[in-house]
C-alpha cells in the first residue's frame, strides 16, 4: 500500500537523498518503497540542534535518513547515557525510543524523540520560571 502525503504550496519534502518542493498548488503523492521519507517541518538541520535532547532528536533522524544507521549508534547511546545521568527523568523517553531503534523502526524512534525535546522545553521553560513542572 502506498504512503499518501498532501504537500502544501511550496512545502518540501525529503524523499532518499532527494528533496522535492512543490510548485505553487496543493499536491497529493502516492509513494511506494523503502525510501526514508520527511516533511520539511520534520527536518531539524544540525545547527539547530542546540540542546541535548535536540541532538538526540537529530542523531536519530540521522539513523532514519542514512542506509547505514549503525554509524550513528555510538555517538547517541554516548549521549543518551549523559542525559539520563543528568535527567534521570528521560529514562522512560529513552525506552520508548530505544526499544524503536532496536526494532528498526527509526520515524517511529523519531516521533518518541519529538516528545523528549517537549518534555526538554518544558524543563527548560519551568527553569526560567513560564511553565509549571512537567508531569
Amino acid at each position: 500500500m502506498a504512503l499518501v502525503i498532501d504537500l502544501k504550496p511550496g512545502e518540501k519534502i525529503l524523499i532518499g537523498t532527494a528533496v522535492i518542493t512543490n510548485d505553487a498548488q496543493r499536491t497529493r503523492l502516492h509513494i511506494s518503497g523503502d525510501a526514508p521519507i520527511l516533511r520539511e517541518k520534520d527536518v531539524m538541520r544540525e545547527e539547530e540542534a542546540d540542546t541535548p535532547c535536540k541532538k538526540v532528536y537529530f542523531l536519530v533522524q540521522c539513523m532514519y535518513m542514512s542506509p547505514t544507521p549503525g554509524e550513528y549508534h555510538k555517538k547517541y547511546f554516548d549521549l543518551i547515557k549523559d542525559v539520563q545521568s543528568a535527567s534521570p527523568r528521560t529514562a522512560f523517553f529513552f525506552l520508548a525510543i530505544n526499544e524503536k531503534i532496536i526494532e528498526g523502526s527509526y520515524y517511529k524512534a523519531m516521533r518518541e524523540a519529538r516528545e523528549l525535546v517537549k518534555f526538554e522545553e518544558e524543563l527548560i521553560g519551568y527553569a526560567v520560571g513560564k511553565t509549571q513542572p512537567a508531569a
